[in-house]
């Protein structure tokens, strides 16, 4: 399997996943400088989780963001649609609940989870809107959603240096520590084209969440967007 189709076909996404999965949590620290790991805890203090909530982490891979977020003291469950980043983690000892789903046909009941985020996942969704509104199906009233993913930079002559690094850069590095790294073209290509911060906003409201609002991290590169089901 190389590089999945920017029509995100499922199984081809889920095949180019399973194909990187040995190596993709130290690709990910070397291309984001390390930064990968501050992202993760930003997520987790945005969910405001605490001992007694259950949260579902979605797009979770080998689950080391599922055990960043049980560290507030919540039960959490990975899922992904990937079974090699599962089956990765748990060769790990990544002592989290594992469960195969896809975002877009939750394996879950209406009103599951206190929270649920999806951390640079929703990109790689076939029917973006669908896996929002199946996030609100499974969230009780009240509960909360964070999607953490990529963006774009507010400051314009950033945002060109920073497209440059995608399309030119990231590839190369990628080449050196990725054992797939054509994947890494389609990722690049996936950050560029996906919606602004306000366009996302929108959707995310859309699909029947509430009080959407997002924080930018490094002017953009990272946005945290934030809502409560009504």
């Amino acid at each position: 399997m190389g590089r999945a189709g920017l029509d995100k076909q499922p199984h081809e996404v889920a095949a180019m996943f399973d194909g990187v999965a040995d190596r993709y949590d130290l690709t990910n620290t070397v291309m984001t400088f390390g930064m990968d790991r501050w992202w993760r805890q930003a997520t987790r203090r945005a969910l405001r989780l605490g001992p007694g909530d259950r949260c579902l982490d979605l797009a979770a891979g080998t689950g080391v963001s599922t055990v960043e977020l049980s560290r507030s003291g919540a039960t959490v469950v990975a899922a992904d649609f990937s079974q090699g980043m599962l089956r990765t983690g748990r060769q790990r000892g990544r002592s989290v609940p594992m469960v195969a789903g896809d975002a877009m046909a939750l394996p879950f009941a209406d009103h599951s989870f206190d929270a649920v985020t999806i951390s640079y996942g929703l990109r790689n969704v076939a029917d973006i809107d669908a896996a929002l509104a199946e996030m609100a199906r499974v969230t009780r009233s009240g509960g909360r959603l964070v999607v953490a993913e990529f963006s774009h930079p507010t400051f314009a002559p950033f945002r060109l240096v920073y497209e440059e690094y995608l399309m030119a850069a990231l590839p190369r590095v990628a080449r050196r520590v990725s054992s797939n790294p054509d994947a890494y073209v389609y990722l690049a290509e996936s950050i560029r084209d996906w919606p602004g911060q306000a366009e996302l906003a929108h959707r995310i409201g859309t699909a029947g969440w509430g009080q959407v609002a997002w924080r930018n991290l490094l002017d953009g590169i990272v946005t945290l967007h934030r809502a409560v089901r009504p």
